[in-house]
């Protein structure tokens, strides 16, 4: 089983750029996730971004991890991860899938997965390669969407009714032994052409024109899950 095309990002790259600059500018998911981990961070750890994209987060990570590697299935994403990093001696990025880490057994401390692997049922090969990979005392994290609340979840929920429920996905994960961290996030976009840009590219046209058309301003109020396991 190969990578299942990501809509956004493989296909609309330089919005997508906007999009990553426009999430969470308050630093909330990373405040949630260090408060998980023991110690500052992931300082001195050997962190893995799984489904890492254009690098976008590897080099926040590099500035006080040991090592970060970005594994990413689409090869022109994979080139220009590679192209952000060039300068951080720490930083290296692989093309791998989620089913299939190029990586040794029991060599992650930290894992890191944003809006790259979490519609739930499906996921078992993914999460199996985690137990390889994140050696004992580590932990994995999974970013998803929260379709119950915020206006983006409401959003979320018009444009992918075909998803499994989000009472599904939370009991999938849950039996699994991950925990839920609810954070309540925004989009901050500089320009209001910036923001409908980046609907477009998430959202089919009509679910997009309709939203646009009852949403003022260039934020919105955003619900994710974290979610997280300690190994």
């Amino acid at each position: 089983m190969g990578a299942v095309p990501s809509p956004n990002i493989w296909h609309h790259t330089a919005t997508y750029e906007l999009e990553n600059r426009a999430v969470d500018p308050d630093g909330r998911l990373e405040a949630s996730m260090e408060s998980v981990l023991d110690g500052p961070g992931w300082a001195g750890r050997a962190v893995l971004d799984l489904g890492c994209g254009t690098g976008f987060h590897l080099p926040r990570f590099a500035t006080t991890a040991a090592s970060v590697t970005g594994v990413e299935p689409h090869p022109d994403l994979v080139a220009l991860a590679r192209r952000r990093c060039r300068a951080l001696a720490n930083v290296s990025v692989l093309q791998g899938t989620a089913q299939a880490i190029p990586l040794p057994d029991a060599s992650v401390d930290v894992a890191h997965a944003r809006w790259a692997y979490f519609f739930g049922p499906g996921c078992e090969p993914g999460l199996a390669e985690l137990e390889r990979v994140v050696r004992r005392g580590g932990t994995a994290f999974v970013i998803d969407n929260d379709a119950t609340r915020s206006t983006f979840g409401g959003w979320f929920r018009r444009g992918y009714p075909h998803l499994p429920a989000p009472e599904v996905v939370e009991r999938f994960w849950s039996t699994r032994g991950w925990t839920r961290v609810p954070v309540d996030i925004r989009w901050s976009f500089s320009t209001r052409a910036d923001l409908e840009s980046v609907v477009r590219i998430e959202l089919t046209r009509e679910v997009a024109d309709a939203v646009l058309a009852e949403h003022e301003g260039t934020e919105v109020d955003y619900a994710v899950n974290l979610w997280w396991k300690g190994f």
